[in-house]
């Protein structure tokens, strides 16, 4: 088990990344609490997500940016190597041929950075969760 040293927390694995302290408040205040270089991938994907629907209310829920519509739509999070996406399995497996050379797992889509951030495609699988009810 590894501690942090800055919160206490105990996780499994070295270095785990996580929020110590307070969580934000909003999708702003997560991404500027995010490393530097990771901030703009994640504002891409949150204003393709709020492009595709824009009817949804913005909030944080589990920590992470999360697209609300009375239940939760899509969300995503930062971390160390990639944004991970979250839209469901039922969205995963309706867009697998799409999702072709993306590391997946159920509900999950891992967005390396350093490539070009598929804006399209995020925003057609979230207004796919909107429209078809299907979410995490």
């Amino acid at each position: 088990m590894w501690k942090c040293p800055q919160c206490g927390r105990e996780f499994k694995r070295q270095n785990q990344s996580h929020y110590c302290g307070k969580a934000p408040e909003n999708i702003d205040g997560y991404i500027a609490a995010q490393p530097s270089e990771q901030r703009r991938y994640l504002q891409l994907v949150r204003e393709a997500v709020h492009e595709a629907i824009p009817e949804a209310e913005e909030r944080i829920s589990w920590s992470m940016p999360t697209f609300w519509k009375k239940h939760n739509i899509i969300q995503f999070a930062g971390f160390k190597n990639h944004i991970g996406l979250y839209p469901g399995p039922e969205a995963v497996e309706a867009f697998s041929q799409r999702l072709q050379g993306y590391k997946t797992s159920k509900g999950t889509i891992q967005i390396p950075y350093g490539e070009e951030i598929p804006l399209e495609l995020i925003g057609d699988i979230a207004r796919w969760c909107y429209e078809t009810g299907n979410h995490p």
